[in-house]
């Protein structure tokens, strides 16, 4: 008896049963720069449209922050962050300021630059053969040696005094000083004028250019501070105490300054007031960021636009691609997927083109105009995260338009 065996079927499996091709994220992006890839022209477009959308949001916000820290250096050469403080005057006995004042004021937190000078009550001469009766009527001061800081000062000629020099017989003359005093620069490697301060030679050593923050200062014979307490019989009194601060702390510094400098007498210290440049430079600084804000909010937009009608229209151009591809076994997922990796590469694309050709416009334009060049880095940060996040959602209607189109619509149309 021979064993039989039952006839052999093949297994068949409904659609139903099977499962459907998954893609890989690493699959997708490839799929993405495929079109990207096999359309060199329409992408180049369109990263073109969204480069000059970001571009243009960093030139509209880097040239005027160019311009406003051109305008802002402008106003702080008024001195906006600049006090000075004095005795009361015609006060009988005259009100003398405590000699370690200056290192007080030096102790208050904003405070960046704390010098003083003091009136000498020396006279000076050109030589030593002038007449008593020709005063010149120039103020010998002894000064601190950070005192050009202090005042925004600048050396036109020579040097100023410094650590090595201040204790020796050495001035410093304002513009009008020199001017008076007949001497126009010094000359390095010749001999340096002398002038005869109380009987005594001093060698000059440098020539200010015009201090227009301090007038006082051009018309002055400037001393180092341990010279004068040993050469002009000085006390070590300050006359004027110039002090710089953070602008953001320029109104608490005044309100402490008086008794910090004089503790016992605080109401015999004068201070002025803030300039009025600060409250101009204040307002200025808020119109330019709401500016800033206004121009970048705008370029951003304009950028989104490009790349949402560039999605669309590939939408629309591609439908018998949609078509093939749902027919071949893709599901809406990766249709979706597709379509939005493209969108997120041309963003990237263009947020990094554009950010590349407005960083170089805005320094091109800056150091036409001689303005210091200012590249937000807000703006540019900015800039290239709204690239991505516009072509995020300006990738996602199209895409699930595109997801949406069955095979024999998508097949059907010409």
């Amino acid at each position: 008896m021979t064993a039989t065996t039952a006839p052999h079927r093949p297994v068949t499996r409904s659609l139903a049963d099977t499962e459907p091709v998954r893609l890989a994220p690493l699959d997708i992006l490839r799929l993405g720069l495929l079109g990207i890839h096999t359309r060199k022209m329409r992408a180049a477009l369109s990263a073109l449209g969204i480069s000059i959308g970001i571009a243009t949001m960093i030139v509209v916000t880097g040239i005027p922050a160019s311009s406003q820290k051109a305008l802002m250096n402008q106003l702080s050469a008024l001195g906006t962050n600049m006090l000075q403080a004095v005795p009361v005057p015609n006060q009988t006995p005259p009100v003398q300021l405590p000699p370690r004042s200056v290192d007080m004021v030096r102790r208050i937190g904003p405070v960046t630059v704390a010098s003083a000078v003091a009136n000498t009550h020396a006279e000076v001469f050109r030589n030593d053969h002038i007449d008593a009766d020709d005063y010149a009527g120039l103020t010998v001061l002894a000064s601190r040696t950070d005192l050009l800081h202090a005042i925004n000062a600048k050396v036109q000629s020579g040097s100023y005094l410094s650590a090595s020099t201040e204790k020796f017989p050495t001035v410093v003359l304002g513009s009008v000083a020199a001017t008076r005093m007949g001497i126009a620069k010094i000359v390095p490697g010749q001999p340096a004028p002398q002038i005869y301060i109380n009987q005594r030679w001093f060698t000059v050593i440098g020539i200010l250019a015009q201090t227009p923050l301090s007038p006082d200062i051009d018309r002055s014979v400037l001393v180092g501070w341990d010279a004068a307490r040993t050469q002009l019989n000085f006390a070590g009194h300050p006359t004027v105490i110039y002090v710089k601060a953070r602008e953001d702390g320029i109104d608490a510094v005044r309100d402490v300054l008086a008794p910090t400098i004089y503790p016992e007498l605080p109401g015999m210290v004068q201070v002025s007031r803030p300039s009025d440049a600060l409250a101009a430079k204040r307002a200025t600084r808020t119109t330019f960021s709401a500016l800033f804000l206004g121009l970048a909010g705008v370029a951003l937009l304009v950028g989104g636009i490009g790349v949402a009608n560039t999605m669309v229209i590939s939408v629309l151009e591609r439908r018998r691609e949609i078509g093939l591809r749902r027919a071949l076994g893709a599901n809406k997922g990766q249709i979706r997927g597709q379509f939005l990796t493209e969108s997120i590469a041309l963003s990237c694309l263009g947020g990094l083109a554009g950010t590349v050709l407005g960083i170089l416009a805005t320094i091109g334009y800056a150091t036409y105009q001689n303005w210091p060049p200012v590249i937000p880095l807000p703006a540019v940060a900015g800039g290239f995260g709204g690239a991505v996040l516009i072509g995020m959602a300006a990738g996602v209607y199209p895409s699930i338009r595109a997801s949406r189109l069955t095979p024999t619509e998508a097949l059907a149309t010409t």
